[in-house]
């Protein structure tokens, strides 16, 4: 019984752990005067939905006057740092 409780919590937090980060780099813009930012920001929904995250970044960005153009893409840790100087100020602020 030990052994099969310590197989289920084993599996547990392999399937959690496999759970990998997600990202999306985006545009946005700002009107009158008009301003546009490109940005990347952490997405706690699947990695594969450009349309749901497109709904999670909606709001953050919202809330600071930003109306969001597009997801350009989404991508894992191994895409993050190549787009930190692109991104700038907007990098992971969102």
């Amino acid at each position: 019984m030990k052994t099969l409780a310590l197989t289920l919590c084993a599996l547990a937090f392999s399937a959690a752990s496999a759970q990998a980060a997600c990202y999306a780099d985006y545009k946005a813009k700002r009107d009158d005067p008009l301003r546009l930012h490109y940005g990347v920001a952490e997405i706690s929904g699947p990695c594969d939905q450009p349309d749901a995250a497109a709904d999670e970044l909606r709001p953050r960005l919202g809330s600071d006057g930003w109306s969001l153009l597009a997801i350009v893409s989404l991508f894992g840790d191994d895409g993050l740092e190549k787009r930190r100087d692109s991104a700038g100020d907007y990098y992971l602020r969102y």
